[in-house]
């Protein structure tokens, strides 16, 4: 992997990140707009972007390398969880914020940049095993991380419940969350299927099975999926518009938080995972999802369980500004 690269390219979406934050001030984009764009980088331009790489012409992967990849990346997301527990009490992060950098440990921004970035500096051919990445990433946020949100979210209702002077209602608002979960437990199940998963699993299917499409449909699918690094970066750009400098800037933390996660994880994976893995694709496109900012799922997801976003949407903005120099680090190793 080249570093060169790696830093025009991370340039390059800087520039569109500023482009975004200037459309924003100039009220040429919205908060509602951008919602919208959003929605249509997750149903539409990523999944096509996944799915026509998928039909392009070149030598391809055996069925056996796929698996290795899936049990090599199942291994890294193992990791991942480990030092979730582990860095926020090295950074003696209070308790009850444990769970905003669990979430920012875990899950790496692998659809908005990294499905981009991997194209741009690894090639088309990295993105079957970007899609292996994304169907774990996709599976484990609506199971072990909707887990980890919910205590978060009862913790917080416990702390504010024991605040309040209305001390007889705490056993009934607990019950009531309890309740809440316990009915929400089978949609959080369906929401496994969704378009990332869909487009994830179905890149697998295409490549393994060597289809044919017409070149209108192969066609198509490209120019939108060429239109994802834009639109996502666009989206980036008016989050950054809408916080403060000192709202992000000023929390120490999350720079040892950076250092930690975005720097050394994927350096110490890299080392760990060198000997074992022959293909190099397979270790570059490991190396770069991991040293991807923080995802923006996490940040949805804890909106509407009612849970503080504060710290996750600090860490988001942070660790994207700072990925302008983690990433090119890290491939230095590479």
């Amino acid at each position: 992997m080249s570093i060169t690269v790696v830093l025009q390219q991370m340039v390059m979406i800087f520039i569109l990140i500023a482009i975004g934050i200037l459309l924003y001030k100039k009220e040429m984009l919205s908060e509602v707009t951008a919602k919208q764009i959003s929605g249509i980088i997750v149903n539409v331009t990523n999944p096509a972007l996944l799915i026509c790489s998928a039909f392009q012409d070149g030598p391809k992967v055996s069925l056996k390398e796929l698996g290795f990849a899936l049990g090599i990346y199942l291994i890294v997301y193992t990791v991942l969880i480990v030092v979730s527990f582990l860095i926020p009490r090295i950074l003696r992060v209070p308790g009850m914020y444990h769970y905003a950098y669990q979430m920012l440990t875990i899950f790496g921004n692998v659809g908005f940049i990294g499905i981009p970035l991997a194209s741009a500096v690894l090639g088309t051919q990295s993105l079957i095993f970007v899609s292996i990445y994304n169907l774990i990433f996709n599976i484990l946020i609506y199971t072990f991380g909707i887990s980890v949100l919910h205590r978060a979210e009862e913790r917080q209702m416990q702390i504010s419940a024991s605040k309040s002077t209305q001390s007889p209602d705490l056993p009934r608002k607990s019950n009531l969350s309890q309740d809440a979960a316990a009915h929400n437990a089978p949609s959080r199940w369906k929401k496994l299927i969704n378009a990332g998963t869909i487009s994830a699993a179905a890149t697998i299917i295409f490549y393994l099975g060597d289809f044919h499409v017409p070149v209108i449909v192969s066609s198509t699918l490209t120019y939108m999926g060429q239109a994802t690094t834009l639109l996502s970066m666009l989206v980036l750009g008016v989050s950054v518009a809408q916080m403060a400098p000192k709202d992000i800037f000023s929390h120490p933390k999350l720079y040892g938080f950076t250092l930690l996660r975005q720097i050394l994880v994927p350096i110490g994976c890299i080392v760990l995972f060198r000997p074992l893995i022959q293909n190099p694709l397979i270790l570059n496109t490991m190396a770069l999802m991991l040293a991807v900012p923080a995802a923006n799922m996490p940040l949805m997801l804890s909106k509407q369980l009612h849970v503080e976003t504060d710290t996750i949407s600090q860490g988001i903005i942070l660790t994207t500004i700072l990925s302008l120099g983690t990433i090119p680090v890290v491939s230095f190793f590479l």
